[in-house]
């Protein structure tokens, strides 16, 4: 059986936030693991709300860059929300990510930390609605759709969980866990040898040393017709 790492993606929002100046929020997310996500910095004033930009840095590397006006008093209760989610304080950083979402309705950041969240907390209804809630913002981000992908693979939905992995490859092909993610759903769930096989093998050529993956790969192999 394969392993399922625990996970919590949080997203910062960077920017120079003065209220009542123009400011940036900036949802960047950098090799986009599935366990935890490095912002890179990337501030730009905008004078009203405009659709997030992904930028490939590399084959495996891009960040998502969304601009919008933000007072500082949010900034601080974005960062202090997210300070109770990586301490696994849930319920207090859901309230705290909550109060951040009315205030800057316009960012997917905080949808994304709120649906992370409440997957933690097997409440699964709210993470899709929050998720959605995100792609509604931004239908192109590509890791909402890989997080959609691991809330229907939970709740058993796996044709949807599949249309979910492939719609963030179709965004960007080099998303290296999402192919992981695609792999593990077509192996243990779909009983899809080639693409598990074809999954792994683009997952292991971006993390070759990952000896767990290269295990699946050769056991796969191993299976008679492959």
């Amino acid at each position: 059986m394969r392993s399922f790492e625990p996970k919590l993606a949080l997203f910062l929002l960077v920017g120079t936030a003065v209220v009542a100046e123009p400011a940036a929020f900036a949802a960047d997310k950098t090799r986009a693991a599935p366990d935890k996500a490095q912002a890179a910095q990337r501030a730009t004033a905008a004078p009203k709300h405009r659709p997030a930009r992904l930028d490939v840095v590399d084959p495996m590397t891009f960040t998502i860059t969304e601009q919008t006006r933000i007072g500082g008093e949010a900034r601080s209760q974005y960062d202090a929300a997210l300070r109770l989610l990586e301490q696994e304080r849930y319920r207090e950083g859901i309230a705290a990510m909550l109060e951040v979402a009315q205030k800057a309705p316009d960012v997917t950041a905080p949808h994304i930390n709120l649906g992370i969240a409440y997957e933690r907390m097997g409440d699964f209804e709210r993470a899709e609605a929050s998720f959605k809630k995100a792609l509604e913002l931004n239908p192109s981000h590509p890791v909402v759709h890989d997080e959609l992908g691991l809330l229907y693979r939970q709740t058993g939905r796996f044709a949807a969980a599949r249309a979910s992995y492939e719609k963030a490859l179709e965004i960007h092909s080099g998303f290296h866990f999402a192919h992981r993610n695609l792999a593990i759903l077509c192996d243990v769930y779909l009983n899809d040898v080639p693409c598990a096989l074809a999954h792994y093998e683009a997952y292991g050529r971006a993390e070759p040393e990952d000896e767990e993956v290269q295990k699946w790969i050769a056991d796969l192999r191993s299976r008679p017709g492959h």
